[in-house]
């Protein structure tokens, strides 16, 4: 699929040239697309690989997989499809025999897929059931933790990972309410949510926070972005780049920390990356005004340096 048919069936790649452009694929490397969605970066690194490029791509979400691999049918063997967290990126690639890598990339947040499909539960704009899961296999939906986390915890939840400052407010809503108000859908959560918060911001509706909150702590999707920066790196050869696209500032945060210490010239073992980025890389406005998605986008990027 090029680039013009992936705009036409709603699926654009964030920061498309410049992941490529920091990314470099060349004929015969091996590279891995830790977050595979569906498959947009991934079918221009095959087509830029061209003839001999390896792709593996990663993703906990077993439709995504399917998907991908529709798109990417053209490029035969040269593509791998693995159902993994990309926190086990060194497991898998090991398991394959891969290692080193010329390139990865990993792009957060929440897929196309994802945010479009109506059951998934990821938007309040979408009446759904209120489940959340990037895998449906395993783990808890996001109605069954609200109807048993305590208020403390929740408030931690909203205040540290959605930074919505009416946390406490909302957690005692709706843990006084959850024996009697039915949350286990989006629509009913946004509507409860509206009437609990007491001012509205301009152009956000009051249910973000809460529904960003409840989507990185049900994934845990802080700690899936701290392990796949701790094995990552140490995947590459020498000469090799890692590509890390970001949507908020938890994960920006966490992303230009570890690369930065892994990169400091006092880093325990000397430096073993260079950074590509030396300010983070945002969306054009035409790409803004084209893939609206694009507005939050943050690109960092590294080379591992020769040991």
């Amino acid at each position: 699929m090029t680039p013009e048919a992936a705009a036409e069936a709603g699926h654009v790649p964030v920061l498309l040239d410049e992941v490529m452009q920091f990314l470099a694929p060349r004929p015969g490397g091996i590279y891995c697309d830790a977050t595979l969605g569906l498959g947009g970066h991934s079918a221009q690194i095959l087509r830029m690989s061209a003839p001999d490029g390896r792709l593996i791509g990663l993703d906990r979400d077993s439709q995504a997989i399917g998907r991908a691999r529709a798109t990417l049918a053209e490029f035969g063997d040269r593509a791998q499809f693995i159902h993994a967290r990309f926190g086990s990126v060194r497991q898998v690639l090991e398991g394959m025999g891969a290692l080193p890598i010329d390139g990865c990339l990993v792009d957060l947040g929440v897929s196309s897929l994802q945010l479009d499909s109506a059951d998934r539960g990821f938007s309040f704009r979408r009446a759904a059931p209120l489940d959340m899961r990037m895998d449906q296999s395993q783990g808890e939906t996001a109605a069954d933790f609200l109807h048993r986390v305590d208020e403390a915890e929740l408030e931690a939840i909203l205040r540290d990972l959605g930074e919505e400052r009416f946390a406490r407010k909302i957690a005692a809503a709706i843990v006084a309410e959850r024996g009697r108000t039915d949350l286990t859908t989006t629509n009913a959560l946004s509507q409860f949510i509206a009437r609990v918060v007491p001012t509205r911001e301009r152009n956000k509706d009051p249910a973000t926070r809460t529904f960003q909150a409840l989507r990185i702590a049900l994934n845990d999707e802080l700690g899936e972005l701290e392990r796949f920066l701790a094995e990552a790196p140490g995947c590459l050869r020498p000469g090799g780049r890692l590509v890390v696209i970001s949507f908020h500032s938890l994960e920006d945060r966490i992303a230009k920390r570890q690369l930065r210490a892994l990169a400091a010239k006092d880093a325990p073992s000397g430096p073993s990356l260079r950074i590509l980025t030396k300010h983070v890389v945002t969306a054009s406005d035409e790409e803004r005004r084209r893939n609206p998605r694009s507005r939050s986008a943050k690109l960092r990027a590294v080379e591992r340096l020769p040991s």
